[in-house]
């Protein structure tokens, strides 16, 4: 090799770099750039661009010195700087959750260890000489080895932190030579092995600062408040390189400038004293900007003054109890990896505050240090995670997610260092940040010495904060932890089962769900279950859904225009786990997951508590933690009759609307008489003023009732009330019966029924053919990604290849009708019988069709996906019209995001286009369903009770076998299915068992629905 082995090497994890310090960016002297814009700064250069790049599959096939001035690179292609090499065409992708990529036996890493040769020059010109020159890599996976012009400078680890290298004594006037060695993988690597696409490479900044030879090097800000919060002190401790004699400060008002205070230092630190201080928080994330002047230079930071503690188990933030409404962020996109921009940033932020998100874990590392700066300003509470994650130690031979092997590098003192090092890199860097309320020592590496040495360096450093480790769950056997440095209680998908037990105990620690409600696909289905026990328990201070973003790969598109993503296993690579990264709240491309809108309504800013609509009496709740409701909204509401609107009005009355945080007021409205009808009332939670990401009239949420009156639900004869027309007058019906059918004839209809399944074959009105193919009983749905775990069962129990067996037929032909009488079950080859089902179906002149379904199933066998019928209509029967819970798809336990109405849609559009397919686009509650052609054939269903509906142009069997979205082929039918019940959707994939209450297990059930094909204008 050309370079010395400190990639193995625990003990030297840094060669060469500075002291760490805390993130800032130097100015000239008297110049402060109030936009906090750093590549604004004329000490300030940027290396990013285009670098020479070679990519060698082994550290030992370089054996040139590629980094000396002068190197022939005409065999170097180019490649971005920041990015990763995965997406430019070397190496190849790889997910993988838990598992290391590589054999496990730390601190060695596979010989053969890929790595990329980066070189580029820069151009020195005379005013940088005279000055400090420091190099500044904000992320470098895993690790990298630095030549200026030559001289080898230093080596460092840790991607996701910032390394500093004095170059000063390297670089000349005019052209110099920067090269960079980069390697896949390092002792480091034991730590970085977070659920995530595993990518290699500089993908963040690097940059040039100047500084005069004497300067501040690090500082930290510390600011503390008086009980009645009246008057704050900020205490600023400054560490110099050289002598830095007069340091002035003035403390300025970023909203209007005002100089609040100002003066100079004494020695190393200063002090200032406020009376009546704005305080920070992430509803109204009020910053000073703090300004320290040298002779030679200036430092400007907008810093925050704010007071975050436990008292008697509640976590508070200034004084006032707060709920972290959060999610797990990762850097991630489908194009560029890990290498966002600040654009990209600034979107994720946009998002989130469009859909009430307070809160974000930096899963499972710091980010760069531009997002921290973006949370100050626009208000987001950050757990700000140390870059460690070592869960692929469970995942060895003999090992578990127990004390035997989760904390092997926890507790192995040779690791010591290391661990405590990486959460140094975390803390000292964004130690001046408001928002960073919560320090976290990493993810998943269990417990031991080396944790509880970090814990003890951090809690000595920085007490102003709350400390944070879901894996001290997972100490060593018989090994007595010590916890006392941490002050949170954290879990990873609790069951509700799960805080209830723990509150039932004497805890003294706030409890925070660091990761729950997993997002994979179709879900999460347990928000509002989630929400209902923070609310209820004081000591529980919120949580942080897992995750923001479904992680993918970009691979272009389809011959037909469709985007292709790729994700764990598309690559050939071992070991991966398939589609488990793509667990987020939005798409990769950022469109909205139906959970993020879930999400949204969940965390909605006032919400409806109690309510007395027969007398127009309506509680409202403020669930705000700091601004008065009548500061930020007003209330729009609607009251509909059978899906129509009958009255509406505005609440934006400051005096009504005058709701303290926590607290609740009732609000009185003079409502129309409701005599009869299915009634609700709607309130809207629009936002009041412009703010910077979420603008005037937006919609943050909504609560519906039912409005209470004499006579409530849609009328009795509902054909009549939805089609206006009788269900008798069609003139004498006629049939052929045979062995195997029944025909059933009338005047615009012929309908054949199968007597050895039980349903219908084939339905022709109007000449036309509006049953293509024979309707089936259901009890499948293509599994969810929340299903992955049940679905086995379901397999087992054969519920995907289902058929029914008739038993026994009966027909009867009576007046103005046709009765048929059915003994059947439903089961499956080499299985029992898993439903048994007896029927009566009618059908009336008018072609009506009614069944009464009786139903008992196997009690033996799991709780069932679901149970209705499968129709298979002309796929130009594309318009849907229905009455129930939309416009979005819902679910028993998914439907927070819409709401009880009337709605009209395609076909198409119902469908949610999740990357790996999955049953989708149902609608719960449903009154009825419409499906009508533009010609005006059309069918019409309801029922004795709501159900649910689905209408797509795709099989449940295609979606179940295809593996990407991309893939899909439409069946040439409208595929309807009607349930008559449907199991929740849950949060399975990495979370708790569906819960009890949303799952389809009863043993015995009936239902009746109603079928009547149309045409309209007939």
């Amino acid at each position: 090799m050309i370079i010395k082995n400190y990639f193995e090497n625990p003990k030297k994890l840094h060669v060469g770099t500075m002291e760490k310090r805390a993130y800032y960016i130097p100015y000239p002297p008297r110049d402060v750039n109030k936009s906090n814009d750093r590549t604004k700064s004329q000490r300030f250069h940027l290396l990013n661009g285009e670098w020479d790049f070679l990519y060698f599959k082994s550290i030992y096939n370089i054996t040139d010195e590629f980094y000396l001035p002068g190197y022939d690179r005409a065999g170097f292609d180019k490649i971005p700087v920041p990015s990763v090499w995965q997406n430019h065409g070397y190496d190849r992708h790889q997910y993988t959750n838990i598992k290391y990529p590589f054999p496990y036996d730390p601190p060695y890493v596979p010989v053969d260890n890929p790595c990329g040769a980066y070189v580029r020059e820069f151009n020195v010109d005379s005013s940088w000489m005279g000055m400090n020159k420091y190099i500044n890599f904000e992320g470098v996976d895993s690790c990298f080895y630095l030549w200026i012009n030559g001289n080898f400078i230093g080596y460092s680890q840790v991607s996701h932190s910032t390394s500093e290298f004095d170059i000063t004594n390297h670089v000349h006037e005019g052209t110099n030579t920067i090269a960079v060695l980069v390697l896949k993988w390092c002792d480091g690597s034991y730590f970085e092995d977070q659920d995530k696409f595993r990518t290699s490479g500089i993908f963040r900044d690097v940059y040039i600062i100047l500084r005069p030879e004497n300067h501040i090097r690090d500082f930290f800000v510390k600011t503390s408040l008086t009980e009645n919060y009246k008057s704050a002190e900020i205490r600023v401790d400054m560490d110099f390189t050289g002598s830095v004699p007069g340091i002035e400060y003035k403390l300025e008002d970023s909203r209007n400038g005002n100089i609040e205070a100002q003066g100079k230092a004494q020695g190393n630190s200063l002090s200032i004293k406020i009376d009546d201080p704005k305080l920070w928080s992430a509803e109204i994330p009020h910053l000073y900007n703090l300004v320290l002047e040298s002779e030679f230079e200036t430092i400007s930071v907008p810093i925050g003054i704010r007071e975050i503690k436990v008292e008697k188990g509640i976590v508070y933030l200034n004084g006032q109890k707060i709920k972290f409404k959060g999610v797990n962020r990762h850097d991630s996109d489908s194009v560029k990896g890990p290498a966002v921009a600040i654009e990209d940033m600034l979107r994720d932020l946009m998002l989130m505050k469009q859909h009430n998100i307070n809160a974000i874990r930096t899963s499972h590392y710091p980010n760069s240090p531009l997002f921290t700066e973006l949370c100050d300003k626009y208000g987001f509470y950050i757990i700000a995670e140390a870059d460690i994650e070592a869960h692929g130690t469970t995942a060895v031979f003999g090992g578990g997610q127990d004390g035997k092997a989760f904390p092997m590098l926890a507790h192995d003192p040779e690791f010591e260092e290391a661990i405590t090092d990486r959460v140094k890199s975390c803390v000292i860097r964004d130690k001046n940040h408001p928002c960073i309320v919560i320090w976290s020592l990493g993810n998943e590496s269990g417990y031991g010495k080396n944790f509880e040495s970090a814990l003890k360096w951090l809690k000595g450093y920085d007490n102003s904060r709350l400390t944070h480790y879901e894996s001290a769950l997972y100490p060593p056997e018989g090994y007595d932890a010590d916890f006392s440095g941490l002050d949170l209680y954290s879990r990873m998908y609790a069951s509700c089962e799960d805080i209830i037990e723990y509150f039932q105990e004497n805890v003294t620690k706030p409890l925070i769900l660091c990761e729950y409600s997993h997002a994979m696909g179709n879900g999460p289905g347990d928000l509002e279950e989630y929400h209902e026990q923070i609310e209820k328990y004081d000591g529980l201070c919120g949580g942080f859904v897992w995750e923001w973003c479904d992680h993918a790969v970009y691979m272009g598109r389809t011959e037909d225009g469709r985007k292709k993503y790729f994700y764990g296993g598309d690559f050939g690579e071992f070991p991966h786990d398939g589609n488990f990264c793509m667990d987020g709240l939005v798409y990769p491309d950022r469109r909205i997951h139906t959970g993020l809108l879930e999400y949204k309504n969940v965390l909605r800013p006032l919400r409806l508590v109690d309510e007395n609509s027969k007398d127009g009496q309506f509680a409202f709740r403020n669930m705000l933690d700091f601004i008065n409701a009548k500061d930020c909204l007003y209330i729009s509401y609607e009251v509909t009759k059978n899906g129509e609107v009958i009255s509406e009005g505005i609440i934006d009355d400051p005096n009504l609307l005058d709701i303290q945080p926590h607290e609740k007021k009732v609000i009185s409205l003079s409502l129309p008489d409701v005599e009869e009808g299915d009634c609700y009332i709607k309130f809207d939670y629009i936002q009041k003023t412009d703010t910077p990401f979420v603008n005037s009239g937006y919609q943050l949420g909504f609560d519906q009732v039912k409005v209470d009156g004499d006579k409530v639900g849609l009328q009795e004869d509902k054909i009549t009330n939805i089609l206006g027309e009788s269900n008798s007058g069609g003139g004498e019906l006629s049939l052929v019966e045979s062995d195997r059918n029944v025909v059933i004839i009338g005047k615009n209809f012929r309908y054949t029924f199968n007597k050895m399944t039980g349903v219908f074959d084939k339905m022709v009105y109007d000449n036309n053919v509006i049953l293509e193919k024979p309707m089936n009983y259901n009890i499948w749905r293509a599994p969810t990604d929340n299903d992955r775990n049940v679905r086995h069962k379901w397999e087992e129990a054969g519920y995907d290849r289902t058929l029914s067996r008739s038993y026994n037929t009966q027909v009867f032909k009576e007046s103005g009708n046709i009765r048929i009488i059915t003994e059947l079950s439903l089961l499956a080859v080499h299985i029992q019988r898993i439903l048994s089902i007896s029927t009566e179906w009618n059908i009336a002149e008018n072609g009506l069709i009614s069944v009464n379904m009786q139903v008992e199933r196997n009690m033996e066998m799991p709780f069932l996906p679901r149970f209705g019928l499968r129709l298979f209509l002309p796929e130009y029967i594309s318009n849907v019209d229905y009455f129930g819970y939309g416009p979005y798809e819902s679910y028993a336990d998914k439907r927070r995001s819409s709401y009880m109405g009337h709605f009209k849609s395609k076909v198409g559009s119902m469908h949610e286009d999740y990357l790996k397919p999955q049953e989708n686009g149902s609608h719960w509650g449903c009154h009825y369903v419409k499906l009508v052609s533009n010609c005006g054939l059309g069918l019409l269903i309801t029922g004795d009770e709501t159900f649910s509906f689905n209408a797509s142009y795709y099989t449940q069997e295609e979606l179940t076998s295809k593996p990407h979205n991309f893939e899909l082929e439409k069946c040439g039918n409208t595929v309807l299915c009607i349930d008559y019940a449907q199991s929740g959707v849950g949060s399975n994939s990495c979370g708790p068992e569906l819960m009890e209450k949303y799952r389809f297990n009863a043993q015995r059930f009936h239902y009746t629905m109603f079928i009547k094909p149309f045409t309209e204008g007939t």
